[in-house]
């Protein structure tokens, strides 16, 4: 499913709307002056306030990574490019799927399979 690329100025929250910050080791390919991201970084989330309900009271579930969709045709440094698709998801600590991410700004000119 082909999607654009992330990168690290990319504007992306959580399904709660926390902010997603997304850093990267890469160094050597760019999108619009910013580095793209492999599935090797570790996008993290941070502040998100997700809660369930539980008969004790409500338990903090909160987003706290990206489950990031691999590229199968471009790489960067050995690594494929991370993409934001529709199966693109949020997890909380436990992994349990919260949602697809909303995407503010990103790049919509490199698309990848």
């Amino acid at each position: 499913m082909p999607g654009p690329l992330l990168h690290v100025g990319a504007m992306v929250s959580c399904t709660h709307m926390a902010p997603i910050q997304t850093p990267t080791t890469n160094t050597r390919v760019f999108v619009n002056y910013m580095a793209v991201l492999t599935v090797a970084d570790v996008p993290a989330v941070a502040g998100c306030p997700f809660q369930i309900p539980t008969p004790g009271g409500p338990k903090p579930q909160p987003c706290v990574t990206v489950k990031m969709i691999p590229s199968t045709k471009v790489l960067v440094n050995n690594q494929p490019v991370a993409l934001l698709t529709p199966a693109t998801l949020c997890q909380s600590v436990e992994q349990i799927p919260q949602g697809p991410p909303n995407a503010g700004a990103i790049q919509t000119r490199v698309l990848a399979l």
